[in-house]
């Protein structure tokens, strides 16, 4: 079935459901970059009799000749290009080559269809908010597992109804029966007398304290821009944002405002949010950065240099600007492909 099946017909001829993507995967892995099968199965994560048969499976399909024929080769072209670049255990590229539209549903399709694999008994995951997420819930195959755990990264916002991050996490929990665990105040304080207090009155910090132990956390980013959800919603005012900006901010991830390193930059408004640091962030083993869009591509750079997510899922019109504006020698980091951690342990 498509990841979405409202898009457009150029979308639609385009066969992108996970199988037919482990598939094509599997194909350029052994044919075009001449990995054994024993190497293709370890880089995927699956058996080497799966991937004899995916192979198989695709000479039948007639998608492998001497080349990789399916339309999806320029994707799984630029998902290599993306791991090797920052040092991903994996990159998840959305088919999307309309100059001008909106990505987040094909990004959400292709991370639900993630996530909906990484789920399993006993994991415990941490999630952030936003439009995509949000975005992501309808994609996702819930089922019933023991022992989950979800926990919101990040206070709630009262104004924001829909991309409210407890409702988020609430809803995203309901899909497995796991429990769940929110920051019962808002993201954003008045002074730092009050947050201090509510993290060492109101058990907040334990809330942390479970997310610093999560084995996967679910994160989006926005940009600085007044299109993004946190500045659409109301929730910065726009003399915070240009004052932000001033101080040098790119965007944020959990209302850690950042600069074009992934550092935090000193502005009153990191004070007083009530969300995961960047250092607490850096602690959780893998992470999964879902986001797209040409206004978001320096906040993508900044977090990636920061955060070294294991995952990206983005579409493919933000991962070729990601790839272009990317600078390797301000990076900081090797790029020497996978890292060898598994999302889901």
């Amino acid at each position: 079935m498509p990841y979405d099946q409202t898009a457009d017909q150029t979308r639609d001829r385009i066969p992108n459901d996970p199988a037919t993507q482990l598939r094509v995967r599997a194909s350029w892995l052994y044919f075009i970059e001449g990995m054994t099968q024993s190497e293709v199965a370890k880089k995927l994560g699956v058996n080497r009799i799966m991937i004899t048969r995916l192979l198989s499976e695709a000479k039948r399909r007639g998608e492998v000749m001497i080349r990789v024929r399916s339309q999806l080769a320029a994707v799984v072209e630029l998902q290599q290009r993306l791991e090797e670049r920052f040092g991903l255990d994996r990159a998840i590229v959305a088919p999307f080559d309309d100059e001008s539209g909106d990505a987040t549903k094909v990004i959400a399709a292709a991370a639900g269809a993630y996530v909906s694999e990484i789920m399993k008994d006993d994991l415990t995951v941490g999630v952030g908010w936003g439009r995509t997420l949000h975005s992501m819930l309808p994609f996702i195959e819930g089922r019933s597992l023991s022992g989950v755990r979800v926990v919101s990264l990040l206070g709630g916002i009262a104004q924001a109804r829909r991309f409210n991050p407890a409702e988020f996490a609430w809803q995203f929990a309901e899909l497995f029966d796991a429990e769940g665990y929110l920051m019962s105040a808002p993201a954003i304080v008045d002074s730092v007398q009050t947050k201090h207090a509510l993290l060492e009155h109101c058990g907040l910090d334990q809330i942390l304290q479970i997310a610093e132990a999560c084995n996967v956390a679910l994160l989006s980013c926005g940009g600085i821009s007044s299109l993004t959800t946190s500045y659409r919603l109301g929730h910065v005012s726009e003399a915070e944002r240009q004052s932000m900006i001033d101080a040098g901010a790119v965007g944020d991830i959990l209302y850690n405002f950042v600069d074009t390193k992934g550092d935090p930059v000193d502005h009153p408004v990191n004070d007083r949010a009530i969300s995961m640091s960047i250092a607490r962030l850096k602690r959780i083993p893998n992470k999964v950065l879902i986001s797209g869009g040409t206004e978001k591509v320096e906040i993508m750079l900044a977090v990636i240099n920061s955060l070294r997510p294991s995952v990206l899922v983005t579409d493919e019109r933000t991962a070729r600007e990601l790839l272009e504006r990317h600078d390797p020698a301000s990076a900081g980091r090797t790029t020497g492909g996978a890292r060898g951690r598994k999302a889901s342990s």
